[in-house]
């Protein structure tokens, strides 16, 4: 790991604290969009449209040249948002060698393809060698990470052997990194968790409590385990950062974008006055449709997704939402993953 280079692509929130977190070890490039915020970044050192106030590191490179940002570059990490991720992908495609190790920090689902954003990549980069290509992913707010909070994360990539070089890459004093083969249960957590979080922030805004929100938690963690079983990843992420972990901080947080969602549509808000005022994108609005297709697909129930999908896609009352759970066919609770 010696004289290496890191490439984020993608200067959102999320994309700018992983950047911070590697720049003090490597010489790390920040890509953004818009050259107006490369240029505000490069010169005020700080990233005004989504962590304004907080400093950043001086190993940070900003641009908005692609080419630039991927020039060298040994480890690639992409935070692009879920809709814009495979057109920047191919847009860089001629700039990345086979060999290069590509992580995602995306928590989305490709909602024309149901692909999850390795997939994206595969598909995108069709030669390039897939055991270096993973994700990053845990219980992560931005915020926190660039306050410097202790947290931990799990890289998952199916090659042990560059899970352990990534895993040095981005572990941190305050952030500890775990590895994971399992890229299809910890990259489908990230995804399917937004959803619930939605539901967090609807039951929240609504004024229910704490029983409320650890009944729900409990009955989220089951669904989302299901549907990433059925699509090929093992119950135990599921149980681990990628899947638990995240699942609290999402579901708990004011600072996540989803939870924020769910709990102005509790608080009696229009969706799309929300996401008006919102400049991040919150995931889960696009990736419950994606979510509830693939439910179809592999014949899994998801009472609280599809609850969260009828609120978000047809307009259904909030509170509707959680009568119809309460009061679905009472059944045992089942130490497996199976009883939703």
């Amino acid at each position: 790991m010696v004289d290496m280079r890191v490439a984020v692509i993608g200067a959102g929130s999320w994309g700018t604290a992983v950047a911070t977190l590697v720049a003090d070890k490597v010489p790390t490039t920040l890509w953004a969009r818009r050259p107006e915020l490369a240029s505000a970044i490069a010169e005020t050192r700080e990233n005004p449209d989504y962590l304004p106030g907080l400093r950043l590191p001086d190993g940070i490179t900003a641009t908005a040249d692609l080419a630039e940002a991927l020039a060298g570059a040994d480890v690639i990490v992409m935070g692009v948002p879920s809709h814009g991720f495979r057109s920047v992908l191919s847009e860089a495609a001629d700039h990345i060698a086979a060999e290069t190790p590509i992580v995602s920090l995306t928590k989305g689902i490709e909602i024309d393809t149901l692909m999850r954003m390795t997939e994206v990549t595969a598909d995108v980069l069709p030669d390039h060698d897939p055991g270096g290509i993973g994700v990053l992913t845990g219980p992560n707010l931005a915020r926190e990470i660039m306050a410097g909070q202790p947290a931990a994360s799990v890289i998952a990539v199916p090659s042990e052997e560059v899970g352990l070089d990534l895993q040095k890459v981005f572990m941190a004093p305050t952030l500890r990194v775990y590895t994971n083969t399992d890229v299809v249960g910890c990259e489908s957590a990230g995804a399917l968790k937004n959803v619930m979080a939605i539901a967090a922030g609807m039951a929240a805004g609504l004024g229910y409590g704490h029983n409320s929100l650890a009944a729900l938690l409990t009955r989220a963690l089951a669904e989302i385990t299901r549907l990433g079983a059925a699509m090929g990843g093992s119950p135990l992420s599921f149980a681990g950062l990628a899947g638990m972990g995240d699942l609290i901080a999402t579901c708990m947080s004011t600072q996540s974008r989803n939870h924020r969602v769910g709990r102005a549509l509790g608080e009696g808000q229009r969706l799309d006055d929300i996401i008006a005022e919102m400049n991040m994108v919150a995931e889960g609005v696009k990736t419950t449709r994606a979510v509830l297709s693939l439910a179809d697909r592999y014949r899994i129930e998801m009472p609280i997704a599809t609850e969260v999908g009828k609120v978000l896609y047809e307009g259904r009352d909030p509170s509707h939402m959680v009568a119809s759970l309460m009061m679905r066919q009472a059944k045992p609770e089942m130490h497996g993953i199976e009883s939703p």
